[in-house]
Protein backbone atom coordinates (compact mmCIF):
# COMPACT_ATOMS: atom_id res chain seq x y z
CA UNK A 1 0.00 0.00 0.00
CA UNK A 2 1.29 3.63 -1.42
CA UNK A 3 0.48 6.42 1.09
CA UNK A 4 -0.78 8.96 -0.53
CA UNK A 5 -0.40 12.30 1.86
CA UNK A 6 -3.31 11.82 3.81
CA UNK A 7 -2.52 10.52 7.24
CA UNK A 8 -6.06 9.49 8.00
CA UNK A 9 -7.50 8.57 5.32
CA UNK A 10 -4.47 5.92 4.81
CA UNK A 11 -5.28 4.92 8.77
CA UNK A 12 -8.83 4.43 8.01
CA UNK A 13 -7.78 2.41 4.87
CA UNK A 14 -5.48 -0.01 7.21
CA UNK A 15 -8.19 -0.37 9.72
CA UNK A 16 -10.45 -1.20 6.71
CA UNK A 17 -8.06 -3.97 5.87
CA UNK A 18 -8.51 -5.51 9.25
CA UNK A 19 -11.94 -5.48 9.16
CA UNK A 20 -12.18 -7.07 6.11
CA UNK A 21 -10.15 -10.18 7.21
CA UNK A 22 -11.92 -10.02 10.25
CA UNK A 23 -8.97 -9.35 12.43
CA UNK A 24 -10.46 -6.25 13.93
CA UNK A 25 -10.72 -6.36 17.57
CA UNK A 26 -14.32 -5.85 18.48
CA UNK A 27 -14.21 -4.71 22.12
CA UNK A 28 -17.15 -5.30 24.66
CA UNK A 29 -18.19 -3.30 27.44
CA UNK A 30 -18.56 -5.30 30.41
CA UNK A 31 -19.04 -4.57 34.11
CA UNK A 32 -17.82 -7.09 36.87
CA UNK A 33 -19.54 -7.42 40.09
CA UNK A 34 -18.07 -8.07 43.31
CA UNK A 35 -18.86 -11.40 44.31
CA UNK A 36 -20.36 -12.70 41.00
CA UNK A 37 -17.64 -14.50 38.82
CA UNK A 38 -18.01 -15.49 36.26
CA UNK A 39 -21.23 -13.41 35.98
CA UNK A 40 -20.55 -9.91 34.36
CA UNK A 41 -23.18 -7.21 32.95
CA UNK A 42 -23.08 -6.52 29.61
CA UNK A 43 -23.71 -2.76 28.41
CA UNK A 44 -24.81 -2.73 24.84
CA UNK A 45 -27.44 -0.32 22.83
CA UNK A 46 -30.80 -2.14 24.36
CA UNK A 47 -29.94 -1.99 27.70
CA UNK A 48 -28.02 -4.09 30.29
CA UNK A 49 -27.50 -7.65 30.27
CA UNK A 50 -26.09 -10.54 32.36
CA UNK A 51 -23.50 -12.90 30.54
CA UNK A 52 -21.43 -15.66 31.60
CA UNK A 53 -17.58 -14.86 30.96
CA UNK A 54 -15.68 -17.86 29.62
CA UNK A 55 -12.33 -16.09 28.58
CA UNK A 56 -11.07 -14.26 31.46
CA UNK A 57 -7.71 -14.71 33.13
CA UNK A 58 -8.30 -14.29 36.23
CA UNK A 59 -8.34 -18.48 36.47
CA UNK A 60 -9.50 -18.63 40.15
CA UNK A 61 -12.08 -15.42 40.72
CA UNK A 62 -9.35 -13.79 43.00
CA UNK A 63 -10.23 -10.58 41.91
CA UNK A 64 -13.32 -10.58 43.63
CA UNK A 65 -12.14 -12.39 46.73
CA UNK A 66 -12.75 -10.85 50.32
CA UNK A 67 -9.12 -11.02 51.05
CA UNK A 68 -7.99 -9.56 48.13
CA UNK A 69 -10.34 -6.18 48.10
CA UNK A 70 -9.99 -5.62 51.77
CA UNK A 71 -6.34 -5.86 51.40
CA UNK A 72 -6.53 -3.29 48.45
CA UNK A 73 -9.25 -1.24 50.30
CA UNK A 74 -7.40 -0.73 53.84
CA UNK A 75 -3.99 -0.07 51.50
CA UNK A 76 -5.82 2.81 49.58
CA UNK A 77 -7.33 4.30 52.53
CA UNK A 78 -4.02 4.16 54.80
CA UNK A 79 -2.37 6.04 51.69
CA UNK A 80 -2.90 6.82 48.60
CA UNK A 81 -4.10 5.53 45.05
CA UNK A 82 -0.99 6.11 43.29
CA UNK A 83 2.73 4.72 43.44
CA UNK A 84 3.90 8.32 43.44
CA UNK A 85 6.17 7.93 40.98
CA UNK A 86 9.53 5.19 39.80
CA UNK A 87 10.81 3.39 42.81
CA UNK A 88 14.09 5.30 42.37
CA UNK A 89 12.36 9.17 42.65
CA UNK A 90 9.29 8.21 44.63
CA UNK A 91 10.91 5.63 46.98
CA UNK A 92 9.63 1.72 47.36
CA UNK A 93 6.39 1.24 49.52
CA UNK A 94 6.49 -1.12 52.14
CA UNK A 95 3.62 -2.73 50.53
CA UNK A 96 5.88 -3.60 47.19
CA UNK A 97 8.50 -4.78 49.36
CA UNK A 98 6.24 -7.31 51.52
CA UNK A 99 5.00 -8.46 48.30
CA UNK A 100 8.42 -9.17 46.76
CA UNK A 101 9.11 -11.16 49.93
CA UNK A 102 6.14 -13.16 49.28
CA UNK A 103 6.83 -13.87 45.93
CA UNK A 104 10.56 -14.70 46.43
CA UNK A 105 9.14 -17.45 49.48
CA UNK A 106 6.54 -18.74 46.74
CA UNK A 107 9.05 -20.05 44.34
CA UNK A 108 12.46 -20.28 46.94
CA UNK A 109 14.43 -17.65 45.38
CA UNK A 110 15.83 -15.13 46.92
CA UNK A 111 14.64 -12.18 45.87
CA UNK A 112 11.74 -11.51 44.03
CA UNK A 113 11.56 -7.99 41.68
CA UNK A 114 8.10 -6.46 40.13
CA UNK A 115 7.14 -4.47 37.45
CA UNK A 116 3.77 -3.00 36.44
CA UNK A 117 3.06 -5.92 33.83
CA UNK A 118 4.15 -9.43 32.70
CA UNK A 119 4.43 -7.52 29.58
CA UNK A 120 6.89 -5.44 30.93
CA UNK A 121 8.75 -7.90 32.99
CA UNK A 122 9.21 -9.66 30.06
CA UNK A 123 10.59 -6.88 27.86
CA UNK A 124 12.87 -5.63 30.69
CA UNK A 125 14.30 -8.57 32.05
CA UNK A 126 14.95 -10.19 28.79
CA UNK A 127 16.47 -6.80 27.06
CA UNK A 128 18.39 -6.12 30.79
CA UNK A 129 20.06 -9.16 30.88
CA UNK A 130 21.11 -10.20 27.38
CA UNK A 131 22.78 -6.42 27.15
CA UNK A 132 24.86 -7.48 30.40
CA UNK A 133 26.52 -10.33 28.78
CA UNK A 134 28.86 -9.96 25.75
CA UNK A 135 28.00 -12.04 22.63
CA UNK A 136 24.52 -13.44 24.52
CA UNK A 137 23.03 -15.51 22.21
CA UNK A 138 19.27 -15.86 23.07
CA UNK A 139 17.52 -19.37 22.26
CA UNK A 140 13.74 -19.12 22.23
CA UNK A 141 10.72 -21.51 21.75
CA UNK A 142 8.70 -20.47 18.56
CA UNK A 143 6.05 -19.91 19.98
CA UNK A 144 6.56 -17.89 22.81
CA UNK A 145 4.53 -14.36 23.96
CA UNK A 146 4.94 -11.63 22.07
CA UNK A 147 6.11 -9.86 25.36
CA UNK A 148 9.13 -12.26 24.81
CA UNK A 149 9.66 -11.65 21.28
CA UNK A 150 9.72 -7.66 22.22
CA UNK A 151 12.09 -7.88 24.79
CA UNK A 152 14.60 -9.97 22.33
CA UNK A 153 14.43 -7.65 20.01
CA UNK A 154 15.18 -4.94 22.63
CA UNK A 155 18.56 -6.96 23.87
CA UNK A 156 19.68 -6.44 20.32
CA UNK A 157 20.81 -9.59 20.28
CA UNK A 158 21.52 -12.71 18.42
CA UNK A 159 18.46 -14.84 18.89
CA UNK A 160 18.00 -18.93 17.64
CA UNK A 161 14.37 -20.10 16.99
CA UNK A 162 13.34 -23.96 18.50
CA UNK A 163 10.93 -25.60 17.19
CA UNK A 164 8.22 -25.69 19.80
CA UNK A 165 8.71 -27.83 22.92
CA UNK A 166 11.22 -29.52 20.44
CA UNK A 167 14.10 -30.56 22.99
CA UNK A 168 16.13 -32.21 20.33
CA UNK A 169 16.04 -28.93 17.54
CA UNK A 170 17.39 -26.86 20.76
CA UNK A 171 20.10 -29.46 21.43
CA UNK A 172 21.36 -29.25 17.81
CA UNK A 173 21.63 -25.17 17.88
CA UNK A 174 23.22 -25.16 21.53
CA UNK A 175 26.12 -28.08 20.41
CA UNK A 176 27.57 -25.81 17.61
CA UNK A 177 27.91 -22.92 20.35
CA UNK A 178 30.82 -22.74 22.76
CA UNK A 179 30.70 -23.72 25.74
CA UNK A 180 31.91 -20.49 27.29
CA UNK A 181 29.30 -18.12 24.95
CA UNK A 182 26.59 -16.52 27.08
CA UNK A 183 23.42 -18.30 26.31
CA UNK A 184 20.05 -17.77 27.35
CA UNK A 185 16.66 -20.58 26.97
CA UNK A 186 13.65 -18.55 27.19
CA UNK A 187 10.21 -20.69 27.14
CA UNK A 188 6.78 -20.91 28.85
CA UNK A 189 5.22 -23.41 31.39
CA UNK A 190 1.73 -23.21 29.86
CA UNK A 191 1.58 -21.98 26.63
CA UNK A 192 -1.99 -20.23 26.51
CA UNK A 193 -3.29 -20.44 22.85
CA UNK A 194 -2.99 -24.34 22.97
CA UNK A 195 -2.94 -25.13 26.51
CA UNK A 196 0.48 -27.25 26.15
CA UNK A 197 3.13 -27.55 28.62
CA UNK A 198 6.91 -27.12 28.08
CA UNK A 199 9.08 -29.97 28.77
CA UNK A 200 10.97 -27.66 32.28
CA UNK A 201 13.15 -30.84 32.99
CA UNK A 202 14.78 -31.78 29.40
CA UNK A 203 15.39 -27.93 28.98
CA UNK A 204 17.02 -27.09 32.59
CA UNK A 205 19.08 -30.62 31.94
CA UNK A 206 20.24 -29.04 28.54
CA UNK A 207 21.14 -25.77 30.28
CA UNK A 208 23.46 -27.51 32.50
CA UNK A 209 24.88 -29.69 29.97
CA UNK A 210 25.38 -26.33 27.66
CA UNK A 211 26.26 -23.55 30.67
CA UNK A 212 22.74 -21.89 29.78
CA UNK A 213 20.69 -19.37 31.71
CA UNK A 214 17.17 -20.67 31.68
CA UNK A 215 14.22 -17.80 32.07
CA UNK A 216 10.68 -19.59 32.55
CA UNK A 217 7.58 -17.96 31.72
CA UNK A 218 5.30 -18.95 34.24
CA UNK A 219 2.40 -16.54 33.64
CA UNK A 220 -0.30 -18.52 33.20
CA UNK A 221 1.32 -21.19 35.82
CA UNK A 222 1.68 -19.45 38.92
CA UNK A 223 -1.47 -19.53 41.17
CA UNK A 224 -2.52 -22.30 39.47
CA UNK A 225 0.01 -25.63 39.59
CA UNK A 226 1.72 -26.74 42.56
CA UNK A 227 1.45 -27.51 45.98
CA UNK A 228 1.27 -23.59 46.97
CA UNK A 229 0.38 -22.13 43.61
CA UNK A 230 4.32 -21.73 42.24
CA UNK A 231 3.80 -23.01 38.99
CA UNK A 232 4.35 -26.03 36.52
CA UNK A 233 8.06 -26.13 37.60
CA UNK A 234 7.18 -26.16 41.19
CA UNK A 235 4.35 -28.81 40.36
CA UNK A 236 7.01 -30.89 39.02
CA UNK A 237 10.08 -30.81 41.81
CA UNK A 238 11.96 -28.60 39.56
CA UNK A 239 11.54 -24.71 40.31
CA UNK A 240 15.30 -25.31 41.68
CA UNK A 241 16.81 -25.68 38.63
CA UNK A 242 15.50 -22.78 36.62
CA UNK A 243 17.48 -19.80 36.83
CA UNK A 244 14.76 -16.96 36.02
CA UNK A 245 10.87 -17.39 36.80
CA UNK A 246 8.70 -14.84 35.32
CA UNK A 247 4.88 -14.37 36.60
CA UNK A 248 2.17 -12.10 36.51
CA UNK A 249 0.11 -10.82 39.43
CA UNK A 250 -2.72 -9.90 36.53
CA UNK A 251 -4.12 -14.06 35.85
CA UNK A 252 -4.46 -16.29 39.25
CA UNK A 253 -3.40 -13.96 41.37
CA UNK A 254 -6.31 -11.63 40.46
CA UNK A 255 -4.50 -7.93 40.56
CA UNK A 256 -2.36 -6.27 38.36
CA UNK A 257 1.48 -6.13 37.46
CA UNK A 258 4.34 -8.83 37.12
CA UNK A 259 7.67 -10.14 38.17
CA UNK A 260 10.69 -11.81 38.13
CA UNK A 261 11.96 -14.72 41.23
CA UNK A 262 15.45 -15.36 40.90
CA UNK A 263 18.79 -14.80 42.41
CA UNK A 264 19.57 -11.62 44.39
CA UNK A 265 22.62 -10.39 41.85
CA UNK A 266 20.34 -11.25 38.58
CA UNK A 267 17.27 -9.19 40.00
CA UNK A 268 19.73 -6.35 41.02
CA UNK A 269 21.02 -6.62 37.32
CA UNK A 270 17.73 -5.91 35.79
CA UNK A 271 16.98 -3.70 38.62
CA UNK A 272 19.88 -1.63 37.29
CA UNK A 273 19.68 -2.00 33.92
CA UNK A 274 16.31 -2.94 32.90
CA UNK A 275 14.47 0.60 31.05
CA UNK A 276 11.08 -0.98 31.90
CA UNK A 277 11.50 -1.03 35.37
CA UNK A 278 13.69 2.07 36.38
CA UNK A 279 11.52 4.65 34.19
CA UNK A 280 8.05 3.22 34.95
CA UNK A 281 5.46 4.45 37.46
CA UNK A 282 5.66 1.69 40.32
CA UNK A 283 2.87 -1.15 41.19
CA UNK A 284 0.39 1.35 43.54
CA UNK A 285 0.97 0.18 47.14
CA UNK A 286 -2.86 -1.14 47.13
CA UNK A 287 -2.40 -3.32 43.72
CA UNK A 288 0.27 -4.92 45.59
CA UNK A 289 -1.19 -5.25 48.89
CA UNK A 290 -3.89 -6.75 46.99
CA UNK A 291 -1.72 -8.89 44.96
CA UNK A 292 -0.10 -10.20 48.28
CA UNK A 293 -3.31 -11.35 49.58
CA UNK A 294 -4.15 -13.41 46.88
CA UNK A 295 -0.21 -14.99 47.15
CA UNK A 296 -0.16 -15.54 50.18
CA UNK A 297 -3.79 -17.25 50.18
CA UNK A 298 -2.78 -19.66 47.78
CA UNK A 299 -0.04 -20.41 49.28
CA UNK A 300 -2.49 -21.71 51.76
CA UNK A 301 -5.39 -23.13 50.47
CA UNK A 302 -5.72 -25.92 47.32
CA UNK A 303 -9.82 -25.63 47.19
CA UNK A 304 -9.39 -23.13 44.45
CA UNK A 305 -7.25 -25.10 42.26
CA UNK A 306 -9.41 -28.44 42.60
CA UNK A 307 -12.01 -26.89 41.85
CA UNK A 308 -10.62 -24.90 39.00
CA UNK A 309 -9.52 -28.95 37.67
CA UNK A 310 -12.28 -30.65 38.05
CA UNK A 311 -14.34 -28.36 36.04
CA UNK A 312 -12.02 -27.74 33.34
CA UNK A 313 -11.99 -31.75 33.13
CA UNK A 314 -15.71 -31.70 33.22
CA UNK A 315 -15.83 -29.09 30.28
CA UNK A 316 -13.42 -31.04 28.24
CA UNK A 317 -15.58 -34.13 28.67
CA UNK A 318 -18.32 -32.58 27.90
CA UNK A 319 -16.96 -31.41 24.99
CA UNK A 320 -15.50 -34.11 23.05
CA UNK A 321 -18.54 -35.91 24.13
CA UNK A 322 -20.54 -32.91 22.13
CA UNK A 323 -18.14 -33.29 19.52
CA UNK A 324 -16.91 -30.08 20.16
CA UNK A 325 -13.32 -29.21 18.23
CA UNK A 326 -11.40 -28.99 20.97
CA UNK A 327 -7.54 -29.08 21.76
CA UNK A 328 -7.54 -31.27 25.05
CA UNK A 329 -4.00 -30.45 26.53
CA UNK A 330 -2.88 -30.77 30.00
CA UNK A 331 -3.87 -27.93 31.42
CA UNK A 332 -6.92 -25.36 32.16
CA UNK A 333 -7.66 -24.13 29.03
CA UNK A 334 -9.47 -25.30 26.36
CA UNK A 335 -9.39 -23.76 23.29
CA UNK A 336 -12.35 -24.93 20.48
CA UNK A 337 -10.27 -24.80 17.16
CA UNK A 338 -12.73 -22.84 14.45
CA UNK A 339 -9.52 -22.18 11.35
CA UNK A 340 -11.41 -19.41 10.24
CA UNK A 341 -11.68 -15.92 11.27
CA UNK A 342 -14.75 -14.65 9.96
CA UNK A 343 -16.61 -18.43 11.83
CA UNK A 344 -14.45 -17.47 14.75
CA UNK A 345 -15.97 -13.91 14.95
CA UNK A 346 -19.42 -15.03 13.71
CA UNK A 347 -19.45 -17.59 16.49
CA UNK A 348 -18.53 -15.34 19.14
CA UNK A 349 -21.34 -12.91 17.87
CA UNK A 350 -23.74 -15.39 18.41
CA UNK A 351 -22.76 -16.91 21.52
CA UNK A 352 -22.83 -13.31 23.38
CA UNK A 353 -26.37 -12.15 21.49
CA UNK A 354 -28.02 -14.88 21.46
CA UNK A 355 -27.05 -16.95 24.50
CA UNK A 356 -25.79 -14.01 27.01
CA UNK A 357 -21.93 -16.24 26.96
CA UNK A 358 -19.08 -13.62 26.55
CA UNK A 359 -16.52 -15.80 24.90
CA UNK A 360 -13.63 -14.04 22.65
CA UNK A 361 -12.27 -14.54 19.11
CA UNK A 362 -8.31 -15.58 18.84
CA UNK A 363 -7.29 -14.58 15.10
CA UNK A 364 -4.37 -14.27 13.22
CA UNK A 365 -1.17 -12.88 14.56
CA UNK A 366 -2.17 -14.34 17.81
CA UNK A 367 -2.75 -17.68 16.38
CA UNK A 368 -1.53 -18.45 13.06
CA UNK A 369 -3.58 -18.28 9.75
CA UNK A 370 -6.57 -21.40 10.09
CA UNK A 371 -5.58 -22.36 13.49
CA UNK A 372 -8.31 -19.71 14.76
CA UNK A 373 -10.15 -20.52 17.42
CA UNK A 374 -12.29 -19.38 20.50
CA UNK A 375 -10.18 -19.90 24.21
CA UNK A 376 -12.21 -21.34 27.02
CA UNK A 377 -10.62 -20.56 30.63
CA UNK A 378 -13.39 -22.73 33.01
CA UNK A 379 -12.68 -21.65 36.54
CA UNK A 380 -14.05 -22.86 40.25
CA UNK A 381 -17.43 -21.05 40.08
CA UNK A 382 -17.69 -21.74 36.64
CA UNK A 383 -21.24 -24.42 37.58
CA UNK A 384 -22.15 -27.47 36.13
CA UNK A 385 -25.05 -25.97 34.90
CA UNK A 386 -23.06 -23.22 32.92
CA UNK A 387 -20.67 -26.05 31.70
CA UNK A 388 -23.98 -27.86 30.17
CA UNK A 389 -25.46 -24.41 28.85
CA UNK A 390 -21.89 -23.43 27.07
CA UNK A 391 -21.45 -26.95 25.62
CA UNK A 392 -25.21 -27.29 23.93
CA UNK A 393 -24.83 -23.46 22.68
CA UNK A 394 -21.45 -23.81 21.15
CA UNK A 395 -22.77 -27.30 19.28
CA UNK A 396 -25.63 -24.93 18.33
CA UNK A 397 -23.69 -22.24 17.22
CA UNK A 398 -21.12 -24.08 15.64
CA UNK A 399 -23.69 -25.83 13.44
CA UNK A 400 -25.28 -22.78 12.52
CA UNK A 401 -22.25 -21.08 11.34
CA UNK A 402 -21.61 -23.74 9.33
CA UNK A 403 -25.02 -23.81 7.88
CA UNK A 404 -24.95 -19.95 6.86
CA UNK A 405 -21.12 -19.73 5.65
CA UNK A 406 -18.68 -17.18 6.78
CA UNK A 407 -19.75 -13.56 7.74
CA UNK A 408 -17.43 -11.52 6.65
CA UNK A 409 -17.19 -8.05 8.69
CA UNK A 410 -18.30 -5.18 5.99
CA UNK A 411 -15.11 -2.62 6.06
CA UNK A 412 -16.42 1.35 6.60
Amino acid sequence: MTFDGDYNAHFKAQLNRLKSENRYRHFVELERVAGCHPVALHHRGDGVHEVIVWCSNDYLGMGQHPDVIGAMRDAADAGSAGAGGTRNISGTSHAVVTLEAELAALHGTERALTFTSGYVANEASLSALASQLPDCLILSDEMNHASIISGIKLSRTEKAIFRHNDVAHLEQLLAVQPLNRPKLIVFESVYSMDGDTGPIAEIAALARKYNALTYLDEVHGVGMYGHEGGGVAAMRGLADQIDIIQGTLGKAFGAAGGYIAASDVICDTVRSNGSGFIFTTAIPPAVASAACAAVRHLRSSQIERDAQQRQATRLKAKAIAAGIPILEGDTHIVPVMIGDAGATYRICQLLLDEHDIYVQPINYPTVPRGTERLRLTPGPHHTDAMIDDLVTALGSVIEQVSDEGVQATVAE
